[in-house]
């Protein structure tokens, strides 16, 4: 029994002193760990302030930079600003002195007509004591002579008349055919006539005759269906290779042409996919049409358009006059139409819009028998457009009188347009004697020894003599070629005369 409590009270005393001894050592690990966790603590809080300043730091760098870059850009717009100030002091200053000036000349004016108004009533004076001394030396009233003078220019005008009246038929003889070819062409443009082969036909390449089979289909009821959907005749005959599109409609001819090119690559040729494939491309060709006009009034910034008017420049793609692509014309005529009221002093703007709209009565078919000019006139009025630019519409081939500044310049530019070299077709035979009658015209002066017809027909080089012509006899025979060209020729535009008189010196070193 002793020895069994001997046993539990060391085994007791065994475990008190165990567990004290674990505790220390627990203990004594818990402070070293403790420690070691304050230490690395520390570090870390050290780590982070390093980071911590080094972020501020990089900040502060940023924050310093660009406020540099900022105080740059306000140095430079300070700059621009000064600049901007002393170029408005400078225009201020020229404005002004051009103001004195203009008040100088003005004063100086108004003096000069002063004088004028005294040297006219002087002059009136004259007149009256010139009159009644020819009266006195005459014996004739001034009806009487008057009276006489009628009498005798009456037979002298109508002998001028007559022989003018000559001049007008010959000219108009040789000029006819022109004219009516061009009317023709033009009404060719707006009206269905079979004669109008060039302008109506489109020729679709295949690339083997086997697809034509295709195209015609069983009994020809694919083309029947195609022709039928488009309104365009197609013609299929022995042309290798090709088929030909037919109609005065050129819209519809390039709805035909798309919606052939869709069917011959797809391969699916039958009535059912011919009319599903025509309204698509219709469809696709409308909103091209309406983005070409769209397109068109951005680029030469024309706002406020009607859309109708907007689709109707689009549709001048598929017009042409002489073989000018309309839309083309009308964006140069636009062009020109501005610079021109530039330099002039008025609203390119306006002009630059009524440039455009001037060919607009071309596009639609409908009243073929008013002139292009009046029913473009009529179509801008129907569109809510301004009086001035309906009035320069309806005016520039003169068939209503011009009422506004801006007519007489679409009037020009349209002219211009259409005359420079290579705008319009032109017969080979009818340009190359236009040049030789140029050349044979100046040849007949005398002096003359050599003439060139150059820039396609707009200068005449002629050289003369030196030891036959003198100077001024140069000077002379310019504008006597001129005016006889304005008299005898029909040509586009303005022909420069230019006269050229050469002195040469020769001599030999022997």
């Amino acid at each position: 029994m002793t020895t069994i409590i001997t046993a539990v009270v060391c085994a007791i005393i065994g475990i008190i002193i165990g567990y004290t001894l674990f505790r220390y050592v627990l203990k004594s690990k818990y402070n070293n760990i403790l420690k070691e966790a304050q230490a690395e603590a520390e570090v870390i809080k050290k780590n982070k302030l390093l980071e911590v300043k080094e972020k501020f730091l990089n900040k502060k760098a940023d924050l310093e930079k660009e406020v540099s870059v900022r105080n740059q850009r306000i140095q430079q717009a300070e700059n621009k600003l000064k600049q901007r100030e002393l170029m408005l002091n400078q225009k201020q200053e020229e404005l002004q002195r051009k103001r004195n000036e203009a008040d100088a000349i003005k004063e100086n004016l108004e003096a000069q007509l002063v004088v004028v108004d005294k040297k006219k009533e002087e002059l009136d004076k004259l007149q009256m004591q010139e009159r009644e001394k020819l009266e006195t030396i005459s014996g004739l009233s001034a009806e009487e002579a008057k009276e006489r003078l009628v009498e005798s220019l009456k037979e002298e005008a109508k002998t001028q008349a007559a022989s003018y009246i000559n001049d007008i038929m010959d000219d108009a003889k040789m000029t006819a055919n022109k004219e009516a070819k061009k009317i023709v062409i033009q009404s060719i443009q707006r009206v269905a006539t079979e004669t109008a082969i060039e302008n109506s036909v489109t020729v679709f390449h295949i690339d083997s005759d086997e697809v034509k089979g295709r195209i015609i289909g069983r009994e020809g009821r694919n083309i029947r269906a195609l022709e039928a959907a488009t309104g365009v005749e197609i013609v299929v005959d022995d042309t290798p290779e090709a088929i030909v599109l037919s109609a005065f409609d050129p819209v519809r001819r390039e709805i035909a042409r798309l919606a052939l090119h869709q069917l011959v690559t797809d391969g699916r040729i039958h009535p059912a996919r011919i009319e599903e494939v025509v309204a698509k491309v219709r469809k696709q060709v409308e909103e091209e049409i309406i983005e070409t006009g769209k397109r068109t009034t951005i680029d030469l910034g024309i706002h406020g358009l009607h859309p109708e008017l907007i689709r109707m420049i689009g549709k001048m793609k598929y017009r042409s006059s002489y073989g000018q692509n309309l839309l083309q014309h009308a964006r140069e005529t636009a062009n020109l139409c501005a610079v021109m009221a530039s330099e002039l002093g008025l609203n390119p703007k306006k002009a630059k819009r009524a440039g455009l709209l001037h060919d607009i009565g071309k596009v639609p078919d409908e009243e073929p028998e008013l002139p292009h000019a009046i029913l473009g006139q009529k179509i801008a009025e129907k569109y809510k457009e301004k009086a001035d630019i309906c009035n320069a519409i309806g005016a520039h081939h003169d068939e209503i009188e011009m009422e506004t500044l801006i007519a007489p310049i679409v009037q020009v530019c349209d002219a211009i347009s259409g005359a420079r070299p290579g705008a319009r077709r032109e017969i080979v035979e009818a340009y190359i004697k236009r040049l030789n009658d140029l050349e044979q015209l100046a040849l007949s002066y005398p002096g003359v020894t050599k003439t060139y017809a150059i820039q396609a027909g707009r200068e005449l080089r002629v050289i003369v003599g030196a030891d036959k012509i003198d100077d001024k006899e140069t000077e002379n025979l310019s504008e006597e070629i001129a005016k006889k060209i304005q008299d005898e020729m029909t040509y586009p535009g303005q022909v420069k005369i230019t006269v050229i008189r050469e002195t040469r010196a020769v001599s030999f070193a022997k």
